[in-house]
């Protein structure tokens, strides 16, 4: 294996175990012996860019570098080096869709803040109550350009792999792909994590064999397919289960901070 000189970690069930405010201060610990030891390392998230500070107890070092909303914007030392904006055209085909779906619906985001322009707050609240509580309502898109967006499923009359099929066929230029059931990440088409860890890479001047980067579920597919060192973490989804080249415990285990600490002393021993 080559020397190692960047680290991304997807965050939600990854890095941050479900219903914790942030990641261990033993993760954010692990980040910075990465730093101090010359190691790019950083979030690659669903999340916006504007959400990780509370994530990382606002230890800013731990997310200067980050690809953040799926791949749609890519930092580097506090700078933001990438963006992709989602095509109105598309969002709204989107839309008109998505009134066909019983019980479906659409946010995007106003930096941290969710906006709900189509379907209903309470199911939206069985997919991400957090987003539910928050968000404010819309009765269409803004004129401004959109980074996020998110399509729902609260009902049970497709299911999620059916639902992200749906929206495909209706909206080309637009991809979607699945963090977790009845909830879509939404890209432009040919746009996603993996496509960012390219773009950072190329930036850095770094090879995909320098990289290692961890995840869980169905929007790290991207990224594990682009990467030889993908590692998943125990409790993985199946799918990104069996993408990933390389296995460890589980998120509420702390197991990719242990890693990054192997790393750092140079005593990383995968394990398929």
């Amino acid at each position: 294996m080559r020397r190692i000189k960047l680290i991304l970690s997807d965050i939600d069930d990854t890095i941050m175990p479900k219903g914790a405010p942030c990641v261990s201060e033993r993760t954010r610990a692990a980040f910075h012996a990465a730093l101090d030891a010359g190691l790019a390392i950083g979030p690659a998230s669903g999340r916006g860019f504007a959400q990780l500070a509370p994530f990382f107890a606002d230890d800013a070092a731990c997310f200067s570098t980050a690809i953040t909303t799926n791949g749609l914007e890519v930092y580097h030392a506090g700078e933001r080096i990438c963006v992709q904006t989602l095509p109105h055209e598309a969002l709204e085909q989107t839309l008109e869709a998505l009134r066909e779906i019983p019980r479906s619906g659409l946010i995007y985001f106003d930096g941290a803040h969710p906006v709900l322009v189509a379907g209903d707050r309470a199911d939206l609240a069985q997919r991400m109550p957090g987003y539910a509580a928050a968000c404010s309502t819309a009765s269409q898109l803004p004129d401004q350009p959109i980074i996020k967006a998110n399509a729902f499923m609260a009902g049970d009359a497709l299911t999620t792999e059916e639902f992200c099929a749906r929206l495909s066929d209706a909206a080309g230029a637009l991809d979607f792909d699945i963090p977790l059931p009845g909830y879509l990440n939404i890209m432009p088409t040919g746009w996603n994590k993996g496509s960012a860890v390219r773009y950072l890479c190329d930036y850095l001047g770094i090879g995909l064999d320098e990289v290692v980067v961890f995840g869980d579920a169905g929007n790290d597919l991207a990224m594990f397919n682009v990467v030889e060192n993908a590692v998943a973490v125990a409790n993985a989804t199946p799918e990104a289960a069996a993408a990933a080249r390389w296995h460890i415990g589980r998120c509420d285990e702390d197991a990719v901070a242990q890693v990054i600490e192997c790393i750092v002393a140079g005593t990383w021993e995968p394990e398929a």
